[in-house]
């Protein structure tokens, strides 16, 4: 079949035709052993997706694996042994129609309809700190009106058959957020099962070869999220920097180096030639997990990824300059930041720096975060999601 782009409007008439498409080629034959992946718009070979993928390649040859991608990041595939297929190709329209799973991360777009023989299995994203779907009072996103917005999420949430969570906490959460009523596969997240089985010198020493980096420092991950009301015309959002790399450097530079890891939603990219030997932008690389399983201590804001680096119990350090406006404003949080992150929470950068240098880095911090939000993670979270969706409902 001759590929072909296909442009993508948000116009009703184009609508109409895609979903029509959609429907005349889920009439051809079923592919009952076909599963398609996405991982964050098709942007990444990363995260759930990634972990499930891997295990039944391993376990399940049968089965017929396909990545879809976004070509403009067609980099983070190059090197990675998949089969992959194009968004919105007229192949890609063709196997998304067909194939009996789609194992996804991220929302699809709203136009898609998911046809009756396709098991949809939503694995999410991250455990929810920020307020989520019907939850947000007031959606500061891009190109986003609060109604449309919570309507799409409730209509996109109706399709998913599966949806796995990490724990109680987010079952409950994911329930009334997406207005939920399939199946919830409380098992862990199967992109966290990395952490349990790599978590030693030889693989962490390993990771720190392939990404180039210095192998006598200690290593700091700054990984904030993304300003909901802060993006461009076009829809993609601003990173502003809010540390003082110059500082960071002279106070720090011979014991750490500085990793950056930006949100998958933020497009641009950091210019930190200035800082070559000192800070490094890792925000293309693929996994976050390399970064966690490298890094000694991580620093962040109101992203989901302190609950994952929770499971390597090192040190976090919250630097939330913010936080009011964040917190009261822009999204709202589902517990008290302040009194419940498991590590300093610092509102400035001369905070952070002196808490940097102060912290005792022995301390395995806050067990009791660990068990609330960690207790399902094993290393045996993506085994668990298979074997029920592949063996226990087939």
């Amino acid at each position: 079949m001759k590929k072909m782009i296909v442009k993508i409007r948000r116009s009703k008439q184009v609508t109409k035709l895609l979903k029509m498409l959609f429907w005349l080629l889920s009439k051809l034959s079923v592919q009952k052993k076909t599963v398609i992946f996405e991982s964050f718009l098709g942007k990444q070979y990363s995260d759930s997706p990634k972990a499930i993928y891997q295990y039944m390649k391993k376990h399940y040859p049968t089965y017929k694996l396909i990545w879809s991608y976004d070509q403009r990041y067609t980099e983070k595939f190059e090197n990675e042994d998949v089969e992959v297929v194009k968004r919105f190709t007229l192949k890609w329209f063709y196997l998304m129609a067909t194939s009996k799973y789609w194992i996804v991360n991220s929302r699809l777009p709203i136009w898609i309809p998911k046809p009756t023989h396709t098991v949809y299995i939503q694995t999410w994203h991250g455990t929810p700190l920020k307020k989520l779907g019907l939850d947000i009072e007031k959606v500061y996103m891009a190109q986003s009106e609060t109604i449309t917005y919570k309507k799409e999420f409730v209509y996109e949430a109706s399709k998913w058959d599966y949806l796995v969570s990490p724990n109680r906490y987010s079952t409950e959460i994911f329930k009334k957020a997406f207005e939920f009523k399939g199946k919830i596969i409380e098992s862990g997240y199967p992109r966290n099962d990395v952490l349990y089985k790599c978590n030693n010198p030889e693989d962490i020493l390993q990771l720190k070869r392939k990404y180039n980096l210095p192998l006598n420092k200690k290593i700091i991950l700054y990984a904030p999220t993304w300003r909901d009301n802060e993006y461009k015309e076009d829809g993609t959002y601003i990173f502003h920097n809010s540390l003082n790399i110059d500082k960071m450097q002279r106070l720090l530079g011979e014991e750490y180096i500085l990793l950056f890891r930006t949100h998958y939603l933020v497009a641009q990219q950091l210019d930190l030639e200035a800082y070559k030997d000192f800070a490094f932008d890792l925000s293309h690389a693929n996994d976050i997990s390399d970064l966690y399983l490298m890094s000694d201590i991580l620093i962040t804001d109101y992203s989901s990824v302190f609950f994952d680096y929770a499971n390597l119990q090192r040190p976090m350090i919250f630097y939330t300059y913010d936080l009011e406006v964040y917190r009261d404003d822009i999204r709202g949080f589902y517990f008290n930041l302040e009194k419940e992150a498991p590590g300093p929470v610092v509102s400035n950068f001369e905070d952070l720096l002196d808490t940097i240098i102060m912290l005792d880095h022995t301390d395995k911090k806050d067990f009791d975060f660990y068990q609330e939000y960690c207790y399902l993670e094993d290393g045996h979270a993506t085994e668990r999601v298979v074997k029920y969706i592949f063996e226990e409902c087939t």
